[in-house]
């Protein structure tokens, strides 16, 4: 591995150009593989097949023989040959065709950053003077190579060390390539947000354990951290993406300086803005935010409604279908009953005894209403009668279910009971009882 790393000492640390293109002139093949095709309406030189590109040196077919060798030691966790066919393949750069060359630093760094990582002899040194040496063997994936170098530098628990990498990334210039790489400047400056803020926690935390002078002190500390942080975190969630972490902490921010209107149009914003692309987590903190804040009912289930819309599988169903069964509304109750269904159509869900308990208790109140709404339940039970058996009673899981968890058992069974009829279990003798609570559930008689 140290061989490897030493290599890169006698590297070139130019900047490739591109070779001109060459000019392919139509060659006409005589090779039994490729049969003459006659094309009508077409120019004479186009009636046969042409070679493209010229014909790879021994040089070339000596790396490429070199790269899989590599791979093939990567697949196997074999860091020590790995290493060693990569100090071979580091000639690459000296490559005399200059696609190989432009696209060989790339390849490097990431065959070397995975060898490095996993090496059992590797050192942080050794890491950081390989990241240096790629940040400038090629302009243009600098700021690429400076995320990832802090993204392991982190990983090693080096918070200093990365946020100072992350300060000279960020006044880092170099022509037309800073605008090029303009995308990559952004998460640069909000990952340096993201440390601004783990050190404003910090003070946080500090603050609040201390008194006195100490606090004031610590507080204007913690205050110097947030305007750092909050610049840096509000840019970067002007851009349509997916910026979980990034919108948690400057929610965060604002919410303990109490900038209530800043965190609701930012989270509004996450949620429903067309330009950012379809998050269920943007609903699920807009959610939250409207619960802490002590919004109406009517609020939460209309941000509920469309999560249920994106993933209807999510946790916060129950919390849905619990104010939809509160409500007076008869089509509220027909919803929640649809959720309730659905949610138990995904396998996350199959031993989940709530789930199970609403639904029994749902069913059990229609039957019980003088059977007004068992329409509902026969339009539910209809698209599933093919499938849900299997899928949820089944012989093997019956036994399971009253093995490991009674109130489980109990639940579905009460469901089944009533679904598929109490002659279903007839035939089995795995769980006590079972047509008692399926006829309990007919006669309108307590729940067990």
């Amino acid at each position: 591995m140290d061989s490897f790393v030493e290599q890169l000492k006698r590297g070139t640390e130019e900047e490739f150009t591109e070779e001109s293109a060459w000019d392919g002139s139509v060659v006409n093949t005589t090779s039994s593989s490729l049969p003459t095709v006659y094309l009508p309406l077409l120019p004479r030189y186009l009636w046969h097949p042409t070679t493209r590109g010229r014909k790879a040196t021994e040089f070339q077919e000596t790396k490429k023989a070199c790269l899989n060798y590599i791979q093939d030691a990567l697949l196997q966790h074999q860091w020590q040959r790995a290493a060693e066919f990569m100090t071979n393949y580091l000639e690459t750069l000296e490559s005399t065709s200059a696609e190989k060359r432009m696209a060989a630093p790339e390849v490097i760094w990431r065959i070397g950053t995975e060898i490095l990582c996993h090496h059992p002899k590797s050192s942080i040194e050794e890491f950081n003077y390989f990241a240096e040496r790629m940040k400038n063997l090629g302009v243009k994936r600098y700021l690429k190579v400076c995320l990832e170098h802090v993204f392991h530098l982190l990983c090693n628990g080096l918070i200093d060390d990365a946020y100072q990498n992350l300060s000279l990334a960020e006044g880092w210039r170099y022509g037309e390539q800073t605008v090029a790489q303009d995308k990559e400047l952004k998460l640069i400056q909000a990952y340096k947000g993201l440390l601004d803020y783990y050190n404003w926690a910090k003070k946080r935390k500090a603050m609040l354990e201390l008194d006195g002078n100490f606090a004031d002190s610590v507080e204007q500390e913690m205050h110097s951290f947030f305007r750092q942080a909050a610049v840096n975190l509000k840019e970067i969630i002007k851009i349509p993406g997916v910026w979980d972490p990034f919108v948690k902490c400057y929610v965060d921010l604002l919410e303990f300086y109490e900038d209530y209107d800043e965190v609701r149009q930012v989270l509004s914003e996450y949620a429903y803005n067309s330009k950012f692309p379809p998050n269920p987590n943007a609903h699920v903190y807009y959610y939250q935010f409207l619960k802490r804040q002590g919004e109406s009912k009517k609020t939460l289930k209309s941000v509920l409604k469309i999560l249920h819309e994106i993933v209807p599988s999510h946790e916060l169903m129950l919390e849905y279908n619990a104010m939809l069964q509160k409500s007076k509304k008869r089509k509220n109750h027909r919803l929640g009953l649809e959720i309730i269904f659905t949610l138990l159509d995904f396998a996350g869900w199959k031993e989940h005894v709530k789930a199970w308990s609403c639904l029994a208790k749902q069913i059990k109140q229609i039957l019980e209403n003088s059977s007004k709404h068992l329409d509902w339940v026969t339009e539910e039970w209809n698209s599933r009668k093919d499938w849900w058996p299997a899928f949820h009673f089944s012989h093997y899981l019956a036994k399971r279910n009253w093995q490991e968890n009674e109130s489980l058992a109990c639940e579905k069974a009460l469901v089944a009971g009533i679904l598929l009829g109490k002659g279903n279990f007839k035939s089995s003798s795995l769980l006590p009882g079972i047509e008692i609570l399926a006829s309990s559930s007919f006669n309108g008689r307590g729940r067990v």
